[in-house]
């Protein structure tokens, strides 16, 4: 099995920037594609940004050009790199991972809380 652990939340104000991290660790080589979703009260899961093995991305149209999603295959990490952050990005993050999905829906963390105020 793949576990997933994130850390970087917090609180911040509007404009600023955090960093999110997630390692992966168990059955790794199983791992293909990784990325962050969230979660805000009263809504659905939405994906946030996902990155392939091969470093193929994918951003919602509501964070292209303020987040940066990278990761380093060797250790089995993926990043969001969060900037100009809005009170409208608050929400639970989880990083996920995935076999052979797209984006990736296999294995969930247990999320990390991102407060912006305003």
């Amino acid at each position: 099995q793949v576990q997933l652990m994130e850390s970087g939340g917090g609180l911040v104000q509007a404009g600023g920037s955090l960093r999110l991290s997630c390692a992966a660790s168990g059955s790794i080589f199983s791992i293909n594609a990784m990325g962050w979703y969230r979660q805000a009260p009263g809504k659905q899961r939405e994906l946030v940004a996902a990155i392939s093995k091969g470093g193929r991305t994918r951003y919602r149209d509501s964070v292209k050009g303020r987040f940066t999603v990278s990761r380093n295959n060797a250790n089995n990490t993926v990043d969001l790199q969060m900037t100009s952050l809005k009170p409208e990005d608050t929400a639970v993050y989880y990083c996920a991972a995935g076999r052979n999905s797209w984006p990736p829906i296999d294995y969930w963390g247990q999320g990390t809380q991102v407060t912006v105020s305003s």
